[in-house]
């Protein structure tokens, strides 16, 4: 396939170590991308000579965000460019009976289509405003509100990032804080735990205003900057307005997750810097098993289908 589409890279999230000599015997050296979130593995992964690797968040993240950091990191280390096309194989599918860090999955991305416009110059340049450890935890935590959800319905949200003291200064609040009284540790974005409960508060009106030091501030905040000098797309829902015309005034960033796509849009300085689409979940082509009769033999499926990247 790397020949094939001449894609720019592959794209490996392995768990496991791997023998790389025959690994570098299938794929060039130069074309290989390898990400893992075992923090031993990566210290032994980093011993290994001629191996590209990414540096992403250890932890039992889901697939499609350690895709999605894994991504930006590489654009923000020039390891890709934005209109790269890249062949991603990983585990995506897991199981009762599979071993959990099994590779079975295979997908193809195209840069172009999930982060728009974005260079490594751009990403530095947010890095300036608001530190790349809170920004990525903030963007994982808004590809997984737009991919998952919560209770089964698609949920919007802005979390604005950064300049806090300006940006309170330009908003007001539409309900309670829901995060008033908590210690800083129980407010910290980068803890898991805490961003699965910021999943049940994105479901409430209202921005989520989080520090630069990536601590949560304030929930369900209306945002009140004026949007006379934003000039973007008038397709845009009053969400993207809000979070274009507080980032032109404000020197914060504002990430939105779309309701009705899922997407998850960056601004700054009043304009798009990045888009990130939800990857699809992975289709799990039907097992099948003999069920033999005296008669005739039957092939009887064993497990359903879903959209998405397919099984190797």
């Amino acid at each position: 396939m790397l020949d094939e589409l001449a894609a720019d890279a592959v794209l490996l999230l392995t768990e496991t170590d791997l023998d790389w000599v025959q690994v570098f015997e299938i794929l060039p050296a130069e074309k290989l991308l390898v990400a893992s979130k075992v923090p031993a593995l990566n210290t032994e992964l980093q011993k290994v000579s001629k191996l590209r690797l990414l540096d992403i968040d250890p932890g039992p993240t889901p697939t499609h965000e350690q895709m999605s950091v894994a991504l930006l990191e590489a654009v923000a280390t020039e390891k890709l460019k934005t209109g790269a096309q890249v062949i991603a194989i990983y585990n995506g599918i897991g199981g009762e009976n599979e071993r959990l860090e099994q590779v079975d999955s295979l997908s193809i991305i195209h840069l172009g289509e999930h982060l728009e416009r974005l260079t490594a110059a751009d990403l530095r340049k947010l890095d300036t405003q608001v530190p790349l450890e809170t920004l990525r935890a903030v963007v994982e935590l808004a590809t997984e509100i737009g991919q998952e959800g919560r209770e089964g319905k698609p949920v919007g949200t802005m979390f604005v990032v950064g300049d806090t003291e300006k940006v309170l200064s330009m908003s007001r609040p539409l309900n309670f804080n829901p995060f008033r009284g908590y210690s800083r540790k129980e407010r910290d974005i980068r803890d898991a735990r805490v961003r699965e409960q910021i999943k049940d508060i994105a479901q409430l009106e209202g921005a989520i205003l989080i520090r630069r030091d990536g601590v949560a501030e304030a929930a369900s905040m209306y945002i009140d900057a004026p949007a006379d000098t934003v000039a973007i797309s008038k397709g845009w829902g009053t969400r993207h307005w809000a979070a274009a015309a507080i980032s032109k005034k404000t020197k914060a960033i504002a990430v939105v997750v779309s309701q009705s796509t899922g997407k998850v849009v960056i601004f700054q300085n009043g304009m798009v810097v990045l888009q990130i689409a939800p990857f699809s979940r992975p289709m799990i082509f039907q097992r099948f098993r003999m069920d033999h009769s005296s008669d005739s033999s039957a092939v009887t499926p064993t497990s359903g289908m879903g959209p998405g990247s397919v099984r190797v």
